[in-house]
């Protein structure tokens, strides 16, 4: 058991999301009920729980997802409420997840695609050249080859190489706030051994990055020590 309170870091002061008091539901489910954390500047928070207890329905309310409907609360991001924006705005204010069970693209090469998300999160003006640069600097970081970027999206690739995908997009983009859905979810212990030491890597470029890391397994919050380990059990934090 990872003890509460265990840092990775010197405690940040700089609350970047103020989640409060909210309520949200699916249909005529309710799925979350007065869920309220803050998620200070360079923070990285842990949330644990088991299979439906209201883990993913929270990353896609943040996101913006149009099922899940708000019935009470407040959040704000960076200053900003969040609920008045668009998934997109959200996006470009530095708000980013990675998906637990990333999708296929076929035809599109992942190079290409990252290439557009820079240019629409980040940085328009960016020339190719430049990008080139820059992505071959993070496929260095996170371990991969520049082959990699050269297969179109995810198509034929392994669980790990899936997971590393999502995390080359993080390194790429480097949001203000990484919602880390799963990420070692369907992965074998060496496989998450390579995705946590890369989170760890662009961790360390990133010191004011803030990151949510869901799971359902202590294990990998231990390698990734966490500032705070919150946990969630049928819609409701402990």
């Amino acid at each position: 058991m990872l003890p509460r309170g265990r840092t990775r870091r010197s405690a940040p002061t700089t609350v970047l999301l103020n989640i409060s008091n909210l309520s949200v539901s699916v249909g005529e489910k309710q799925v979350l009920e007065n869920i309220s954390f803050n998620v200070a500047e360079g923070e990285v928070v842990g949330l644990l729980g088991p299979n439906g207890s209201g883990k993913t329905s929270l990353v896609l309310t943040l996101m913006g997802h149009p099922r899940y409907k708000m019935l009470s609360g407040k959040i704000m991001f960076d200053g900003n409420d969040l609920l008045k924006m668009k998934p997109d705005e959200r996006a470009k204010a530095g708000l980013f997840m990675s998906f637990q069970s990333p999708v296929e693209i076929p035809g599109v090469p992942f190079g290409k695609f990252l290439f557009a998300g820079y240019k629409e999160v980040k940085n328009p003006a960016i020339s190719a050249k430049d990008f080139i640069a820059l992505l071959r600097e993070k496929c260095k970081l996170i371990g991969v080859d520049q082959s990699f970027v050269e297969r179109s999206v995810n198509e034929g690739f392994s669980g790990g190489e899936k997971k590393r995908a999502e995390i080359l997009q993080l390194a790429v983009l480097e949001p203000k706030l990484a919602i880390l859905d799963e990420t070692d979810s369907g992965l074998d212990a060496e496989a998450t051994r390579v995705v946590a030491r890369a989170i760890e890597k662009i961790m360390e470029k990133n010191p004011k990055m803030s990151i949510v890391l869901i799971t359902h397994y202590e294990k990998f919050l231990k390698q990734l020590k966490p500032n705070r380990i919150l946990k969630i059990e049928k819609g409701c934090l402990d």
